[in-house]
């Protein structure tokens, strides 16, 4: 049983207070597994009324069904954290969500999904975590990101480099079956090397990452609320950096409570809630594909700088030639 700090010193009603709480998150668990269920079923009408049809259409298709998923979230969401694929998303989702567990007596171990917490608490914003992979695919605009403009947005930015590396890794142990074409991925299986992985031009690649944050560079603008965030600076400076990013989504918290959401989201500590199955109950996000294979895992190194451990000396000299030809400056990569 949880402690009954926080909640204003009278035990009695503070365990009737942690017991509701509690069962309200399993209601939203319920619910949210619901919603996916149901996601899941539409994306599998649609395979069904276009079987036959060429794969694009009905790969088209489902990345627009998707887009309007997104979309929709989008424009209820109060807070937008945007990044590509492995750059640090999950690490960031686990400190906020420690901070407002602290900070408002959630439940423990639930993790921040889109207002979940916000239905145990209002003063917790609805907070979408999005890839940005398919609302272009709704919207029909590649160019922009015009659905953002209006909202507070936190991008998550990685260096490319060490993303598609781990990219690479996401795309030989982890990823889903039916997320491999969808997102343009080399088939499963295929004998392709790690560099030519980095180096080519697929949805993992250097490349789709340099193109996805060059295209944020140019946008960020017009957007009008924004708020870039290295996943380096985190790793060097997280209660600073943690700190900063409070202070732009306007959640106030004190020392302690910082402390604790570093401490708590701390490499080893993640790593080892993940070897423990600790999150089992919020789906595959935090589960090893294979507990014998540390490539496997979710938290897999979380170094920075880590591509380099991987190539030989003239691999690594082309592959930051072509990082220095291609990403915009903004990011500090050079």
């Amino acid at each position: 049983m949880r402690h009954a700090r926080g909640y204003g010193g009278r035990t009695g009603s503070c365990f009737r207070l942690w017991g509701a709480d509690a069962v309200k998150l399993v209601i939203q668990n319920l619910r949210q597994a619901t919603q996916t269920g149901r996601k899941k079923l539409s994306r599998r009408i649609l395979h069904f009324r276009m079987r036959g049809q060429p794969e694009a259409d009905i790969l088209r298709e489902e990345r627009k069904l998707r887009g309007i998923e997104q979309h929709d979230k989008l424009r209820k969401a109060d807070i937008v954290f945007v990044s590509f694929g492995k750059s640090g998303r999950t690490w960031l989702r686990m400190m906020v969500s420690h901070l407002f567990r602290v900070k408002y007596g959630l439940p423990d171990n639930a993790i921040l999904g889109f207002d979940n917490f916000h239905n145990l608490n209002r003063s917790v914003p609805k907070t979408f975590f999005t890839h940005d992979n398919y609302i272009k695919d709704y919207t029909g605009d590649f160019e922009t990101k015009s659905p953002f403009y209006d909202k507070p947005v936190v991008l998550l930015a990685r260096d490319p480099r060490d993303v598609a590396v781990s990219q690479f890794f996401q795309w030989k142990f982890r990823i889903k079956p039916t997320k491999v074409a969808i997102n343009n991925y080399p088939p499963r299986g295929s004998d392709i090397s790690l560099f030519d992985f980095v180096m080519g031009d697929n949805g993992g690649s250097m490349r789709a990452v340099t193109d996805y944050l060059n295209l944020w560079a140019k946008e960020a603008d017009q957007v009008e609320r924004f708020h870039l965030l290295r996943y380096e600076d985190l790793r060097a400076q997280p209660r600073d950096q943690l700190r900063k990013l409070l202070d732009f989504i306007a959640v106030e918290a004190n020392e302690a409570q910082v402390n604790a959401a570093v401490d708590y989201s701390s490499y080893e500590n993640m790593k080892s809630m993940e070897t423990k199955q600790q999150f089992r109950l919020a789906g595959g996000r935090m589960m090893p594909r294979d507990k014998d294979n540390p490539d496997s895992y979710k938290v897999r190194r979380a170094k920075v700088g880590g591509y380099r451990d991987y190539f030989s000396d003239e691999e690594v000299a082309a592959i930051d030639a072509r990082l220095a030809e291609t990403l915009d400056s903004l990011f500090r990569y050079e």
